[in-house]
């Protein structure tokens, strides 16, 4: 028997709104407003009472990649949905054959009514012999539409208009948008970056002494004075530097003075992935806006950066990574510790904090400096006295196991489920925000530029949410398979037993994660905590047992590990 809440689901008529930006020139008559009013008057007409709207504001009909539009089709497949009603074909899409695919495969394979209303389409009526050309019709008019913008975008980009933003250093003249000028304090910091590399201080040096005096990053800084580039609102360190943004700022053109069009391109009005664009398609013109960097200073850099080797970290001997690579984590700060080997002394593997203050300028205080050997001996130990507390006592084990995965998943369940609905409400209001950046781009009071800004970053946002709902909905699916997995990780267990040396796979059966804290006290005081996070059940409490005594190995580098039980 089916819940009460799925039951009250079933029979749902799916009313289907979509309005991209290009649909907005065809008039009001295609706005979402109209759109519902149209579609809640003809279900309510024909006997339809039950109803869901599902809206795309603001997404193009040559996509079906759309959030709602997902949500329906999941919602099909799921048996609630039992007719789908458009104010028109093109309202489903502008992709002929995607159009036809849903029309005459997934919607009759799940026994959907469709309706578009104004197009006379019922299925129940059997087929539609215009329908297909309807569909043809729609996809030349979206391709018309991104052959206008195409060509109008080609003609600004040949008359010398820049076609993308201003770099960090420039600024659009408020007295003519299509014109570069210098933002001082930004431009300062691009001669400086330029002055350091020709001195011969590297990328990440250059961008750790940025970070030391407290130079805001790019993105931090367009935030600060309220330009909306894109990026997140919320910095965890504004001040943080990548090498990568040196190395793009040192390798711009346009720091000359230079405008450069056409660096990307993509392949079809279909096709929304932006690719690299060979240098003989770029249209240069140069000496457009007054220089940053002058021209030879430019070049001398560009000479000094082919001359530069990249440099690598040295791997083992046999062209692996550690056993534990992606296993250790930060306890402070929960990123991973990456895997080096000494520059000096080769023999010396050690992991160390990826967002550590000093080496990466992360925000992690500390090191965490960990031995890969006695990273290994620790684990070897602690997966003993856990494979001796099985063999001790099974039933008592297994007792363990299953109260320790029932708590877990509650637990779990309940912290995901909180991130999931957070995840559809921001999906919401993101879907009214953009509705709202439409409407005043209507009105005038949102420049086309700005609109089509804004746009950009809630499709992205949109795309994330779209990425992440699921994955958060597959996780909870995850933590309700793992009290049946408890067999497993018994059996992985007593492999461990069976087995001489630890290796990659018995690790990543056995464990999940392992956290690392940072070292305290000095010398023969010093002590650092390591925990174990197994797969499926999480940490486990050990009771005690004949393991209890510490034990002090002697790694392969001659490092002595004293190894206490928790």
């Amino acid at each position: 028997m089916q819940p009460k809440k799925e039951q009250e689901q079933l029979g749902l008529a799916a009313l289907y709104c979509r309005l991209s930006r290009d649909d907005g020139a065809e008039g009001d008559s295609n706005s979402v407003a109209n759109q519902k009013r149209l579609l809640q008057k003809y279900a309510k007409e024909n006997g339809l009472g039950n109803t869901r709207f599902y809206v795309d504001d603001g997404y193009t009909g040559t996509n079906f990649n759309r959030p709602s539009f997902q949500k329906m089709l999941e919602d099909i497949e799921m048996g609630y949905i039992t007719a789908v009603i458009v104010k028109d074909m093109s309202r489903l899409g502008r992709d002929y054959l995607g159009v036809g695919y849903y029309t005459d495969t997934f919607f009759p394979e799940h026994n959907i009514r469709f309706i578009a209303v104004n197009d006379c389409v019922d299925s129940n009526d059997g087929e539609n012999e215009l329908a297909p050309f309807r569909n043809v019709m729609n996809e030349m008019y979206a391709r018309d539409i991104s052959r206008k913008v195409r060509s109008a975008h080609r003609i600004r980009g040949n008359s010398g208009e820049p076609l993308g933003q201003p770099p960090y250093g420039y600024q659009k003249d408020p007295l003519n948008k299509k014109r570069w000028i210098i933002d001082p304090e930004p431009a300062q910091v691009v001669r400086d970056i330029y002055r350091m590399c020709l001195e011969g201080k590297g990328n990440d040096t250059i961008a750790r002494i940025l970070q030391d005096n407290d130079i805001l990053n790019c993105t931090a800084y367009w935030h600060e004075k309220g330009i909306g580039r894109g990026g997140k609102k919320t910095l965890p360190n504004p001040y943080r530097w990548k090498d990568s943004t040196i190395s793009k700022i040192l390798t711009q053109q346009e720091y000359c003075g230079d405008i450069i069009n056409f660096k990307t391109y993509s392949k079809s009005f279909k096709d929304k992935t932006r690719r690299d664009n060979p240098e003989e398609n770029w249209v240069i013109f140069k000496d457009v806006h007054e220089p940053i960097i002058d021209r030879d200073t430019f070049e001398q850099v560009q000479k000094k950066i082919v001359k530069k080797t990249k440099r690598r970290a040295p791997k083992p001997q046999n062209g692996e990574k550690s056993i534990f690579s992606d296993l250790l984590y930060c306890a402070d700060c929960g990123h991973k510790l990456w895997y080096h080997i000494n520059t000096i002394n080769k023999n010396i593997c050690y992991f160390s904090c990826s967002n550590y203050v000093k080496d990466y300028r992360g925000t992690c205080p500390t090191r965490h400096y960990v031995r890969a050997d006695a990273i290994e001996q620790v684990v070897k130990l602690e997966l003993r006295r856990l494979a001796q507390f099985l063999q001790d006592d099974e039933l008592q084990f297994a007792n363990l196991l299953e109260s320790k995965t029932n708590q877990e998943i509650a637990a779990e369940r309940k912290q995901i489920e909180g991130e999931l609905q957070k995840a559809i409400m921001r999906t919401e209001t993101v879907s009214r925000l953009y509705k709202k950046a439409f409407e005043k781009n209507a009105e005038g009071l949102l420049s086309d530029e700005g609109f089509l800004q804004v746009t950009h970053e809630y499709d992205e946002e949109q795309l994330a949410l779209k990425t992440k709902i699921p994955q958060l909905r597959e996780r909870i699916t995850e933590s309700e398979r793992r009290s049946a997995n408890k067999d497993k990780f018994i059996a992985a267990i007593r492999r461990f037993m069976q087995m001489d040396k630890l290796t990659a796979p018995l690790l990543r059966e056995l464990i999940d994660r392992i956290e690392v804290y940072e070292t305290e006290g000095v010398g023969k005081n010093r002590t650092q905590k390591i925990v174990i996070h197994y797969r499926f059940v999480g940490y486990i409490d050990i009771p005690e047992a004949p393991l209890t005594e510490h034990y002090v190995a002697e790694t392969r580098q001659g490092v002595a590990v004293e190894y206490i039980p928790a």
